[in-house]
């Protein structure tokens, strides 16, 4: 996207609090109309009212599974039904679920895939023809810090290969679309203090080892205000502290005799 952004229309899922709230006022703040997303009516209408009256702009609230196609459908034709385009998707909208494998419940394995793969994969595919068509847009994908770790995190190993996942296709995704003028950047962010990890067992305890969303709305505000020539593929953003930077396997642990 070019620098001037004032006009521009933007959708961000799990948009009612948290990270996605953050990157919401983000966008707004320069001068983006939006649709903004979540599954919760109240909370949402909530931000959207407290988003226009902040920063001036058009907000529209849609509630939204994105486990469901025809939620994600509807999410689509709102935001076209009032503002005509969409120039701007950031993919936000996200579960999380901690368990070693073996002890992880059956019906987490659908609903994480659902909503942190197939819910970005399915919305990009239903606002890519039209940004096609204008030779112009931006999706940001929403990945995780925990796939720069090899192997990935103990207790995270289905979150994080899904997360894989959808980074690998980001990478593609872009390559397919830079001759449109499509900019395709994934957001690889470090355990953050929002109430998707407030929960987490154990790696959220030390709150010096969280970041605040800040670091992520300045990277989201990078990636749309950079060049038109120029795509920030990745940006990975972790506190200097996160537990996902200590080494998975223990230094000190036991080896067969010589």
């Amino acid at each position: 996207m070019s620098e001037n952004l004032k006009g521009k229309v933007a959708i961000v899922t799990g948009a009612s609090r948290g990270i996605g709230k953050a990157l919401a006022c983000t966008a707004a703040s320069l001068g983006i109309n939006l649709t903004i997303a979540a599954r919760q009516e109240g909370p949402l209408k909530e931000t959207a009212d407290e988003i226009a009256k902040k920063y001036k702009v058009e907000v529209l609230a849609v509630p939204c599974d994105v486990t469901k196609l025809e939620d994600l459908e509807n999410l689509v034709n709102k935001t076209k039904g009032k503002f005509g385009k969409i120039d701007i998707l950031i993919n936000n909208a996200g579960v999380s679920s901690q368990y070693p494998f073996q002890e992880q419940p059956m019906e987490d394995f659908e609903r994480l895939a659902y909503t942190n793969y197939l819910g970005y994969v399915r919305l990009i595919r239903l606002v890519i023809n039209d940004m096609i068509k204008n030779k112009s847009g931006a999706i940001i994908n929403m990945v995780s810090g925990s796939t720069l770790c090899d192997p990935l995190p103990r207790n995270f190993i289905v979150y994080s290969s899904l997360k894989v996942g959808l980074r690998a296709f980001s990478k593609g995704l872009f390559w397919e679309l830079r001759d449109h003028g499509i900019k395709v950047t994934s957001i690889l962010p470090g355990v953050t203090d929002t109430d998707l990890t407030g929960k987490l067992k154990e790696i959220t305890q030390d709150t010096s080892r969280l970041m605040t969303t800040e670091a992520i709305e300045n990277a989201v505000r990078f990636a749309l205000t950079v060049p038109q020539n120029v795509c920030p593929l990745e940006i990975a953003v972790i506190n200097q502290q996160t537990p996902w930077t200590a080494p998975v396997i223990p230094f000190k642990q036991q080896h067969p005799g010589r």
